[in-house]
């Protein structure tokens, strides 16, 4: 697998085009009660979701690295991976959404499905071909169980 752009350049090169977009096109720019809470929120989920995802990795010590999926020593099915393939990356949309509420122009929301497709077929594809010859039938079965994002 050869990854061009880490998951986090991915994310903050989607922020930096969310905030260029709420600045310099900024459509149906809006405000509501709550506002700053639910950005909070978002943040507090996708920190928990992300770090919940690393913390099972570590627990199988098996590699947190995405650039190198072909290390990974071990499936990792359990904890919050019994209901995500993905939670490190479902915990940065999280941060999108955040971001999102934070600039607050619903032009700044193009954005999260372009950080999905990119992530899906230039990053989780990829992964899943790895894993899928390291781990076989194991990985499949797995996939059948188990939503990609949630």
């Amino acid at each position: 697998m050869d990854l061009k752009l880490p998951p986090p350049v991915v994310l903050l090169i989607t922020f930096g085009g969310m905030y260029l977009l709420s600045q310099y096109w900024p459509l149906w720019i809006f405000s509501f009660w709550g506002q700053f809470m639910l950005v909070l929120v978002f943040c507090l989920g996708g920190t928990l979701v992300g770090m919940a995802g690393v913390m099972s990795f570590a627990k199988e010590r098996t590699t947190v690295d995405p650039r190198n999926p072909h290390k990974a020593s071990s499936l990792v099915t359990s904890g919050i991976y019994r209901f995500s393939r993905n939670p490190m990356y479902l915990g940065l949309v999280l941060f999108l959404i955040a971001a999102f509420l934070y600039l607050s122009a619903l032009s700044a929301l193009v954005m999260i499905p372009l950080f999905i497709f990119y992530m899906n077929n230039f990053q989780i594809g990829p992964e899943e071909d790895v894993l899928e010859a390291i781990f076989g039938e194991e990985y499949r079965q797995y996939c059948e169980q188990v939503r990609r994002w949630c």
